[in-house]
């Protein structure tokens, strides 16, 4: 069963690479790491980052999370894979993995951040289910009802309590049991047959009509999910695009307050005139504010983008201290004090916000 073990290996090495990159042992604590390394996620997926329906069946969120799905695999994959063979086995896999995660981008939306092998599993027992039905009449009776509804009882009581537990992808999983099933149903070959390739002949006969139509039947499937995925709420290359300027801004503000606080400290022990203060203030600090207000004010993003309101609140942030540091350029320059004090208080009446925080996760 080399496929069987090249997928555990293969899970297990990434797993422990993602250790070494901040991942959590137990749990997600930073799901970063894990969209870092291609989870899937609406907003980025479907903004072109397609790659990640695929290495997305590959990332865990802890643990737990990866030993439950090695272990199932573990103890339905070495049975698939010698009732289909290695290369069906393999298309059987990553069918109904990719097919669950884009199943997944419907169901979970834009909400969350979504990796583990969980999906194409299921699709490895709904393909198990499909060649025991299929195969009944040679099966010992009392290994085909072992097998068969081991497998029912299995994919049921995991779908049921991914209904009931918050944070478990049950659109994968469903996605995955349904390609599963179908592509099973399609790749099924008696027991005493040679693999041959994904469309081989079985002891002198062509793949049954049955075995077409499950075929059609699970592409048909597939082209309905992709046009049923939902255009995204917000484009993510906006959304990084948006982060970058407000790190850049937060960093700036921090550069101009320390000038600002620094000019006024000097002004009154060196004894600078109004007219030198207020030349310095309006080059040192109004206009990296007007510059850093029309840089925040091009930025383009969906109201539902998770930076959207942070942005807005920079923005009015950026505006009220460049219209505060003209205020004091201004008073400063027709030497009224009063003007001044209303101009510093004003600095201050709207505090910088915080940076957007991180997006949920949702295991599989």
């Amino acid at each position: 069963m080399p496929v069987t073990h090249a997928l555990i290996a293969i899970n297990v090495a990434v797993f422990v690479a993602m250790l070494f990159f901040g991942a959590g042992l137990w749990h997600a604590s930073n799901n970063g790491v894990q969209f870092d390394w291609g989870a899937n996620f609406g907003p980025a997926t479907k903004d072109g980052e397609w790659w990640r329906l695929g290495s997305a069946l590959f990332l865990h969120f802890g643990l737990f999370h990866l030993a439950m799905n090695m272990a199932s695999l573990w103890d339905g994959g070495r049975l698939v894979e010698r009732m289909f063979g290695p290369l069906r086995f393999t298309f059987i896999y990553f069918v109904s993995g990719l097919t669950g995660n884009l199943l997944s981008l419907i169901v979970q939306g834009d909400r969350a951040i979504s990796g583990g092998a969980s999906g194409a599993i299921f699709g490895v027992y709904g393909a198990l289910l499909s060649f025991l039905w299929q195969q009944r009449e040679t099966l010992d009776r009392r290994e085909f009802t072992r097998l068969f509804w081991g497998a029912c009882v299995f994919a049921a009581i995991t779908i049921f309590l991914g209904f009931q537990i918050p944070g478990i992808d049950n659109g994968a999983h469903i996605g995955g049991f349904v390609a599963g099933l179908l592509a099973g149903a399609a790749l099924v070959r008696p027991l005493a047959a040679k693999d041959t390739g994904l469309l081989g002949t079985y002891r002198g006969a062509t793949a049954s009509a049955g075995q077409w139509l499950a075929g059609i039947a699970l592409a048909a499937a597939i082209v309905i999910i992709v046009l049923g995925i939902p255009a995204p709420r917000y484009r993510w290359s906006e959304e990084v695009l948006a982060r970058t300027e407000i790190s850049d801004f937060i960093g700036e503000d921090k550069r101009i307050a320390m000038r600002w606080s620094t000019l006024l400290d000097n002004a009154q022990s060196s004894g600078a005139s109004f007219d030198e203060l207020a030349g310095r203030i309006e080059s040192e600090v109004a206009q990296p504010y007007q510059q850093s207000f029309e840089e925040l004010s091009d930025v383009r993003l969906s109201p539902a983008a998770p930076s959207a309101g942070t942005l807005a609140a920079l923005r009015q942030y950026a505006e009220v201290r460049r219209d505060a540091s003209r205020a004091l350029v201004d008073g400063l320059r027709a030497h009224d004090l009063g003007r001044v004090r209303e101009a510093l208080e004003q600095a201050t009446r709207v505090p910088p916000p915080p940076a957007p925080g991180p997006q949920g996760s949702a295991a599989r």
